[in-house]
């Protein structure tokens, strides 16, 4: 008597029909066609876990790293001072370049005159008779004199400034500001800031 009542109040399991045979079938329960091997659709539920077109992720990432090294590039040649190498940042460094910039120094003209007199020397050296190697030779002494003479009066008007503006010189900046100056105009790093003759505040 009790088993056919806990019979009667069980009700039977759903059955639930596996997704892969609901989508294989049509609306009246036929087939809509061949069910797919096991190995297809488990291939068709894989996603790859990098880039399918690896040239085109390469190729955006060389394009961002070209775009971050032109950005410094820029900040380097600027002077910003996030982007400046240890040698370059500080604010007795800036002024020591622009304290050079802003001079017309002969030391600039030092390594197109040296280039000069290798030309000569070694070009044009059996051009030239005994006496005339002897004053080609004398004559570049005579610059280089030139040039330890305008880096010494280079030297004293840049301590003299710093200490007129910071009260004190830090290390190195004499020697940085200095040697500065030996150096062409366009080819100096960072770039010149200020005009030729233009008055430091």
């Amino acid at each position: 008597m009790f088993g056919s009542k806990k019979k009667q109040n069980e009700a039977p399991a759903p059955q639930v029909t596996p997704p892969e045979e609901l989508s294989d079938r049509k609306a009246d329960g036929s087939k809509k066609g061949p069910t797919p091997r096991q190995r297809d659709q488990v291939a068709a539920r894989q996603r790859p876990l990098v880039s399918a077109n690896r040239s085109e992720a390469k190729a955006r990432d060389r394009q961002r790293r070209a775009e971050e090294q032109a950005k410094i590039r820029r900040g380097m040649q600027t002077g910003e001072e996030q982007y400046l190498t240890a040698r370059d940042r500080g604010p007795q460094k800036r002024f020591a370049r622009n304290f050079a910039d802003a001079r017309t120094c002969l030391a600039e003209f030092f390594f197109p005159v040296i280039l000069l007199y290798f030309i000569v020397a070694i070009g044009f050296s059996s051009m030239l008779s005994p006496s005339g190697q002897v004053t080609t030779t004398l004559m570049m002494y005579v610059v280089i004199l030139i040039l330890i003479v305008d880096m010494f009066i280079t030297w004293r008007a840049l301590k003299k400034a710093v200490i007129a503006k910071f009260g004190e010189v830090e290390r190195g900046v004499l020697w940085y500001g200095t040697f500065r100056t030996i150096q062409m105009r366009f080819m100096r790093q960072p770039k010149a800031q200020v005009k030729r003759g233009a008055k430091l505040d």
